[in-house]
């Protein structure tokens, strides 16, 4: 019995199964429509049913009937400008968070300009088989050991020279009024009087925010010393610990995008330390054909002259052209016109020579930027965070620059020695 009922089971549902393919074969023959014995209708797509709207086709960039009623490029504007919005939100709200804490932010970024630069003496020592603590001590000592002695000269051939550039000062002021009457202005004792007391008044009303000023600075010294502090040990730790504090950083991020930022991270501090010690370098090099000129038409303060070129060339175009009106200025009045004019010749062709072979030549293409993003740069770094922020906008760029391009590129960053690789024994 159980047989025969599995046996009529099956002729069961093989026979509904013949007939759903036969009136399936009728209706697919008769065009798509509908026998009456069909148990429902079956209309063509295309079919409209009068008196109802059809639905609209939606785009695949909505989600619904409302967002097809905007035009297409509207709506493109819309998702870029809201986008725009919040990354200027977060970059404001960026740029308070280190406005409240540059005290701490700023000597990290000198740190890492002095790290860039001391990092090949410490490679030069733990290759001598020196330990990696002394050899960072040794090379920072020594560094400082050379600031202090170059500041030491420049304010004792300073102090030297005052006395003798006032009264160069006195004279050169006697000549200049001498050729405002004599000159082209013919100007009378009564208008240069009238002139000097104008200039003597402004002076006398604006002594209180000179004070004011004064104070807030003396006011800031302690804020100056911890930020030193902070420098000295900040630089000490990067020297010593800084690939591991790089990793340790790394290690903080998804382990799909670990080893891109950290090829991206490692490009960037190579091409930091290219750029900081290839400024250094262009600013020796100017300091010195400066101050050549400078000892051969007895100059005053010739070296602290040189210092200053020295420590304005950190400042790509305008720090170079500041320090050398210093310097003709100096020259003017010491020594008259013709040499200040033969300075200035002096002071142009070395930064032509700067511009034109040693920063192409010394930097190369790694840290090439282009002399609009400079000047863009460099203002909106003395906007935000003054003569700091200049100093600071140029290489933040190079180094911003050579990181956009490593994480936009296509390649995949090489395996680093330190990785470890588990792979499977196949079957």
């Amino acid at each position: 019995m159980e047989r025969m009922r599995g046996r009529l089971r099956r002729a069961y549902e093989s026979g509904r199964e013949a007939a759903r393919t036969r009136r399936a074969a009728a209706e697919a023959a008769d065009g798509g429509v509908a026998s009456p014995a069909s148990p429902g209708p079956a209309a063509s797509p295309e079919a409209m049913v009068v008196g109802v709207e059809p639905p609209a086709a939606l785009h695949s960039s909505t989600v619904s009937r409302d967002d097809t009623e905007v035009p297409h490029a509207l709506r493109i504007a819309a998702a870029w400008c809201w986008r725009l919005i919040v990354i200027g939100i977060v970059t404001w709200a960026l740029l308070k968070i280190v406005g409240t804490i540059s005290i701490v932010i700023i000597p990290l970024t000198v740190a890492l300009l002095l790290s860039a630069l001391l990092a090949p003496a410490v490679g030069w020592l733990l290759r001598a088989r020196l330990p990696r603590s002394l050899a960072t001590a040794v090379v920072l000592v020594g560094g400082l050991a050379a600031v202090v002695g170059t500041l030491t000269l420049v304010v004792n051939e300073f102090i030297k020279g005052v006395p003798e550039l006032s009264q160069k000062s006195s004279e050169g002021v006697r000549q200049i009024q001498d050729w405002f009457k004599t000159g082209p202005l013919h100007l009378s004792d009564s208008q240069l009087n009238r002139y000097i007391d104008e200039a003597q008044n402004w002076i006398n009303g604006n002594t209180e925010r000179f004070t004011s000023g004064a104070i807030s600075t003396a006011a800031t010294l302690a804020e100056v010393l911890t930020g030193t502090v902070l420098v000295l040990f900040a630089t000490f730790f990067f020297l010593r610990d800084g690939n591991n504090i790089w990793r340790f950083l790394v290690r903080l991020l998804p382990v799909a995008a670990r080893w891109k930022v950290d090829d991206a991270g490692r490009a960037s501090w190579a091409t930091l330390g290219a750029y900081v010690r290839a400024t250094v370098l262009v600013a020796f090099i100017d300091a010195v054909g400066i101050g050549i000129f400078l000892v051969l038409f007895d100059i005053p303060f010739a070296f602290p002259l040189a210092a200053l070129v020295f420590l304005g060339a950190f400042i790509p175009i305008v720090g170079a052209f500041l320090s050398g009106v210093v310097a003709v200025l100096v020259a003017l009045v010491d020594s008259g016109p013709v040499t200040a004019l033969i300075i200035l010749g002096a002071v142009i062709g070395v930064q032509q020579v700067e511009g034109h072979v040693l920063q192409p030549l010394i930097m190369g293409r790694a840290v090439a930027i282009h002399p609009l993003a400079v000047i863009i740069g460099i203002a909106a770094g003395v906007v935000l965070a003054g003569i700091a922020g200049a100093l600071v906008a140029v290489p933040l760029i190079a180094v911003l620059n050579t990181a956009v391009r490593r994480l936009a590129a296509r390649t995949v960053p090489d395996t680093p020695p330190d990785a470890v690789v588990v792979a499977s024994q196949a079957p």
